[in-house]
């Protein structure tokens, strides 16, 4: 079970499909699997414009027994790709790590370390605990200093979020739906370093157009 991991931007959907495309090229089956992705339910896609149908990861999914499923319909699993890992439930993480070690299944995860507080995602820390390789997605991605962005800051109406629920989609315009009457928040997600993610400080061009929106 390997972990690739790096805040929004660095490319970690793209190389997830990079990876399907060079274990299928070699005859493996494997299955493409992601939750709470900018396309919506059913399917992985990335900023550059690839994207590939997925089977979608909700809370109650287990996905051992959809493994299972398939070989019993005579289909192989050689391998998992699971995109917005960090996302899954930690039961879902005991279940990756089960069908590598009874299995012999691979699994490669994808996902953020942290969330806008700069905490552990509960399945990114079983992923860091249980993973036998744990790997930063190098492709850089900076601030608007130019240093190098490490975190994920939430942004709602202009301002740097520091409490709230760990998953909010961003890039909605309502922040997955005020009630009705209540004021429309804005909410989006903009990579920052350390010491801007610390201070706040969301660089002179924080409400221009363009801005880095994501879960």
């Amino acid at each position: 079970m390997k972990f690739f991991y790096g805040p929004m931007d660095c490319g970690k959907s793209t190389l997830a499909l990079q990876m399907d495309y060079n274990h299928a090229r070699q005859g493996r089956r494997g299955l493409v699997l992601t939750t709470i992705d900018r396309a919506g339910p059913g399917r992985l896609s990335t900023r550059i414009g690839l994207g590939k149908e997925a089977v979608d990861v909700g809370a109650d999914l287990d996905i051992r027994g959809l493994v299972r499923q398939r070989w019993a319909q005579g289909i192989r699993v050689d391998y998992l790709i699971c995109d917005e890992a960090s996302f899954y439930t930690v039961a879902q993480i005991e279940q990756l790590a089960d069908l590598v070690d009874t299995s012999d299944v691979d699994v490669y995860a994808f996902g953020l370390a942290t969330d806008f507080r700069t905490s552990l995602f509960p399945a990114a820390q079983r992923l860091f605990e249980l993973a036998d390789e744990v790997t930063r997605v190098q492709v850089e991605v900076l601030c608007w200093c130019g240093r190098p962005g490490l975190l994920n800051a939430r942004v709602v109406n202009g301002g740097i979020a520091r409490e709230g629920d760990q998953v909010v989609i961003g890039d909605t315009g309502t922040d997955g739906g005020s009630p009705e009457g209540a004021p429309e928040v804005d909410v989006r997600y903009q990579v920052l370093c350390r010491r801007h993610h610390r201070v706040g400080d969301l660089g002179p061009a924080a409400r221009a157009e363009g801005q880095l929106r994501l879960v």
